[in-house]
């Protein structure tokens, strides 16, 4: 068994959020099919095992005892980058503060820190203060935390910033799949219901624009006439219900 934190390149202490990070940068540079060298093959073999026994608590904590415990390393006090962010109120260090936090086993904090900016700034933008690459790594990772949390509204607008973003540039590549999966298990089962009709008539509409497929589209369009009769909007409702068995006509 080899040094799995070695294989990936994060450290022994490493959040959950920082190893899978660090396993899609792996795969795109090892996976045969992207890197076009199959000599790539046995390597990539070797950090897919490591990234499911780091992923899974079970077996990181067995690794851990079994091989990895002195490659633990020592905290030394330095200056606290954290209350740097923490006494700063600008846009730009509390956007660095989410992530910070995000990537440090301080979930929580990120996402309360992240609705509180979404609340009290209507013109805060994450996205402003990041590489495109940075923002689409730690905001899936964000999404990931706010769907946990019952967000569904943020989460679905973030995941809708990363896929226009995967777009108009090829990053995530063979990890988009996920993210639009994402986007569909929140539309499917977390928006009717969960949010008010305002707010979910809100999210299928941009869902619409967003190339998910013709069974997301008419699927959308359903739960919009539904939506729109029970608020008593019969004829927008009509013209939903239409459109969606015109798509699914037209796909048969």
């Amino acid at each position: 068994m080899e040094d799995c934190y070695k294989l990936l390149g994060v450290k022994p202490d490493a959040t959950i959020a920082e190893i899978r990070r660090a396993y899609r940068e792996k795969v795109k540079k090892y996976h045969p099919d992207v890197s076009g060298d199959q000599n790539t093959a046995e390597h990539f073999k070797k950090i897919v095992r490591a990234y499911e026994i780091l992923t899974d608590q079970k077996s990181r904590s067995i690794f851990d005892s079994s091989f990895a415990e002195h490659f633990r390393r020592r905290k030394v006090k330095e200056w606290d980058y954290r209350e740097w962010l923490l006494s700063r109120d600008d846009d730009e260090s509390r956007a660095k503060l989410i992530f910070f936090d995000l990537m440090r086993g301080r979930e929580d904090d990120a996402v309360n820190e992240f609705k509180r900016m979404q609340t009290e700034r209507s013109k805060f933008s994450l996205k402003h203060w990041f590489t495109r690459e940075n923002f689409m790594d730690y905001g899936f990772i964000l999404c990931e935390e706010l769907h946990l949390r019952g967000e569904y509204y943020d989460a679905f607008c973030l995941l809708e910033q990363i896929i226009k973003m995967e777009y108009s540039y090829d990053y995530f590549r063979l990890f988009f799949p996920e993210v639009l999966g994402f986007a569909k298990n929140i539309l499917r089962n977390h928006i009717e219901g969960t949010i008010s009709d305002e707010l979910a008539l809100d999210v299928f509409e941009r869902a619409l624009e967003l190339q998910l497929g013709d069974a997301e589209d008419a699927f959308v369009l359903r739960k919009m006439g539904i939506i729109y009769n029970r608020i008593g909007d019969e004829r927008t409702a009509q013209i939903c219900f239409e459109e969606a068995d015109r798509i699914s006509g037209a796909k048969k």
